[in-house]
């Protein structure tokens, strides 16, 4: 019944739209003031006092714009746009500050001991939603210990956050001025709050605290075609966001079509940043943590309107997002069809204040035809994260470093596109994928293969999103053609797999360890009696290589500056290596992905043509230099990658 009437109201809202189109609806602009007053008409020179006023009046066509000044509210859109050039626009007025604030400034604190204040609050002063009473919880979120509790609230000292004590006692002792905590007990009546604040007077200085889930989400699925940029976004007591249940961001889209985020400053959120993700049912981390689970979920959300046409296509560009506890960005399904471009994400999950399976700077399932493209990724737990269902993603010209991980995929069967990436972390790549092709890349770290996974999960029909069939996860099926291994890069690990594992056209600098002889054990990854019986059926195969330059003397120095707010990669080329011819990258010259049996291809369907680098130069298509930049001469360089 649930599913049936949100059908019924997303026909109704496009029916709305439809007809405010055909009246020839004009488009308005409301604006928006801390000194104005829900009662005007949002004029400019009577705008309202709120963005929730404006929301309220806007229709398809409107831009509400909000001028300089702290918001503490939530919006709810209750509305979108009809379509692409119909939208509703959220915007900060040009060259103004605008931040919008899930927390309430707090005065009252008495001092008790060593660093330790407290204040007392009574429990209407937080309304319907208490952070500090609401405990974080969902599938894959494990609490470290097991035993402890984690609570969505935390509390501001001029901005950046506390972290919650285990104990009420541990917030009396003496402070750590790196690592500040709070304590909150919740009673019938009162909410009271104990803060260190070390070498500082909370009444004197900006304390804040959580009193909101979100800053900007619809309360229903389907609100489409809405644009929200230039803001600062912070403070949320936002819950754990699993693949199977609904999943709330400080800033997300609830299961529709077609936003534009953009340029804004996303952070200090308790869980995740930016969500693209799924609608809430019935069905929330109930009997759902497990593959049979999700595929469960899967099926749910293809009758809730999980296509192309409905859900998922979105814009996240240029935006900043930063110290967020479980995800940058996330997205179970809602996020198919969608662009990921120019964002910077740092300090994701780096407090580990707890734990579970779904932490990464992005974290998607059913990444259906995504782009995730020149994104500065670094100071992150991990980087990208795909986890189901990457048929037809493309990982592309992303700069990571300073990661435990870049780039883990995760039970996908592809075809997965990784391509110009610069991946300067420790560990650069894990997979317990096929489909995977490797092109131009740089690459400085491990690179790891588990053996097999015995989860079946699903591949689709081309550029769609309904499922051909259920599949194991054997290694191999990985293409890596024209990269750069540098800095001690090891990618022995694939020597041999359980299919098909190419080697093409790649330059490996001096300590590189290639993927000759590989002998050790290599991890599996969820078994049961049944998997250990698929995986006989498998025969280790040898990897094969070609057209490979071995430059043992040619040590390339790559190191990664920082200037001025710019990043700068210094590196030493060699024009040698482009005496070995190799070719363009292209659908043609790429094998299939095994299992689905589809082509690379851009996620339109069009032919593939690696034919630009890292910094949108043309490549030499008939020789393109290896690596993820052109070579132009053969020296030591500092070449400007953020």
């Amino acid at each position: 019944m649930k599913r049936l009437v949100a059908v019924l109201l997303f026909a109704a809202m496009m029916m709305d739209a439809a007809a405010q189109k055909a009246a020839g609806h004009p488009g308005k602009e409301y604006h928006v003031s801390v000194n104005g007053n829900d009662a005007n008409d949002g004029s400019s020179a009577r705008p309202f006092k709120t963005i929730m006023a404006a929301a309220n009046m806007a229709l398809p066509g409107d831009v509400i714009t909000v001028h300089a000044g702290v918001y503490r509210e939530q919006v709810t859109p209750p509305r979108g746009g009809s379509d692409e050039k119909e939208r509703i626009v959220y915007t900060a007025a040009k060259g103004e500050k605008v931040e919008i604030k899930g927390s309430e400034i707090i005065k009252g604190w008495k001092k008790l001991t060593n660093d330790t204040w407290e204040v007392k609050l009574p429990n209407s002063f937080f309304g319907k939603f208490n952070p500090f009473k609401e405990l974080i919880s969902g599938d894959w979120f494990w609490p470290t210990p097991k035993e402890r509790k984690y609570h969505r609230g935390a509390v501001y000292l001029n901005g950046d956050w506390l972290m919650e004590a285990a104990s009420p006692g541990e917030v009396m002792n003496t402070a750590d001025k790196k690592n500040l905590l709070w304590w909150g007990e919740v009673d019938t009546a009162t909410t009271t709050l104990r803060a260190q604040f070390k070498d500082a007077d909370p009444n004197r200085e900006t304390v804040e605290i959580n009193v909101r889930p979100t800053i900007f989400y619809p309360d229903q699925p389907f609100v489409n075609f809405i644009t929200v940029s230039g803001f600062i976004m912070q403070h949320a007591a936002t819950n754990w966001a699993p693949p199977t249940a609904e999943q709330m961001g400080l800033i997300g889209t609830h299961w529709s079509r077609g936003w534009i985020i953009e340029n804004n400053t996303v952070q200090y959120s308790k869980c995740v940043g930016i969500s693209l993700g799924k609608y809430g049912d019935e069905f929330d981390n109930r009997d759902t943590e497990s593959a049979l689970g999700y595929v469960g979920t899967i099926k749910r959300a293809l009758a809730f309107g999980w296509n192309k046409g409905t859900v998922g296509g979105h814009v996240v560009r240029n935006n900043h997002i930063a110290y967020c506890e479980q995800a940058g960005i996330v997205g179970s399904m809602g996020c198919s069809f969608s662009t990921v471009t120019g964002n910077t994400i740092h300090d994701i999950h780096v407090r580990k204040l707890f734990t579970g399976a779904e932490m990464a700077a992005i974290k998607f399932h059913g990444a259906i035809d995504v782009q995730i493209s020149g994104n500065n990724i670094y100071r992150s737990c991990l980087g990208i994260w795909l986890d189901w269902m990457a048929q037809g993603a493309q990982i592309k010209s992303n700069l990571m470093h300073e990661n435990e991980m870049d780039i883990f995929i995760e039970v996908c069967h592809g075809p997965t596109l990784v391509s110009n990436n610069i991946l300067l972390s420790r560990q650069n790549v894990t997979l317990n994928s096929s489909g995977v092709a490797f092109a131009h890349n740089l690459f400085s770290g491990v690179v790891d293969a588990i053996v097999y996974d015995g989860r079946l999960t699903p591949y689709q029909l081309p550029h769609a999103t309904y499922m051909a069939n259920l599949h194991d996860n054997p290694s191999g099926d990985v293409q890596f053609i024209n990269n750069l291994f540098v800095n001690g890069a090891d990618v022995s690990k694939y020597s041999n797999a359980l299919l098909p594992v190419v080697f093409k056209g790649n330059v490996y600098a001096k300590g590189v360890v290639r993927a000759i002889g590989f002998k050790g054990e290599k991890s599996k990854g969820e078994m049961n009696d049944s998997a250990y019986q698929r995986l006989k059926k498998y025969k280790v195969q040898q990897a094969i290589e070609t057209d490979a330059v071995v430059s043992n003397d040619a040590d390339t120095g790559v190191v990664l500056v920082q200037k001025g707010g710019n990043a700068f990669l210094e590196i030493s080329m060699n024009k040698d290596w482009l005496l070995q011819k190799r070719r363009n990258v292209t659908t043609a010259t790429l094998t299939k992905a095994v299992i689905p049996g589809l082509p690379f291809e851009n996620t339109d369907g069009s032919a593939l043509s690696i034919d630009t680098d890292y910094l949108g130069h043309k490549r030499n298509t008939s020789n393109p230099s290896p690596g993820p930049f052109e070579i132009s001469k053969g020296a030591k360089q500092s070449i400007k990658v953020w």
